[in-house]
């Protein structure tokens, strides 16, 4: 099935991954410059709504924040699409903890972004409690004036 995915979703796949690749050495450079702490104020409610969506499993806040042909890489180097990724919030049982980005790094343009940050990241699934420590990034683009999530990448980090 992921390779299914791979091969339909090739030719966006490796656009996304260059675009996220081309920006990321500026998103992490200028997260130290004082003039690049705020992100542009239709970006940040974006970011802010995605947030919130994913800690309270709001399917369908998600659904319209991410790309119909959004791409998730998870921790395991597992690839979902749009509909695997919004099915697991819709899991009878499923339950994501309120998290706390830190902190946040971003690059923005006028129509596409990267924002990234490290978090604790505590679920319960099929009666069982987790939680790891990752680093997510998400690539943004500006559609018609609204900021969605086209790929995001998580990487766990080793406690």
């Amino acid at each position: 099935m992921i390779a299914e995915r791979r091969t339909g979703r090739g030719a966006i796949a490796t656009a996304l991954i260059a675009a996220v690749l081309a920006l990321a050495p500026a998103a992490f450079a200028s997260a130290a410059t004082p003039a690049r702490q705020t992100l542009p104020a239709d970006l940040a409610r974006a970011l802010d709504a995605y947030n919130q969506a994913t800690a309270h499993n709001d399917t369908k806040t998600l659904a319209a924040l991410v790309t119909d042909d959004y791409v998730l890489v998870n921790s395991d180097a597992s690839v979902q699409g749009k509909a695997s990724y919004l099915a697991d919030f819709a899991a009878p049982g499923f339950k994501l903890d309120p998290y706390a980005v830190e902190p946040l790094t971003y690059q923005a343009r006028r129509d596409a972004a990267l924002t990234a940050w490290t978090f604790r990241l505590s679920w319960t699934q099929d009666g069982r409690h987790q939680t790891r420590r990752l680093r997510i990034a998400h690539f943004w683009v500006n559609q018609a004036g609204r900021w969605r999530i086209a790929y995001t990448q998580l990487t766990r980090i080793p406690e």
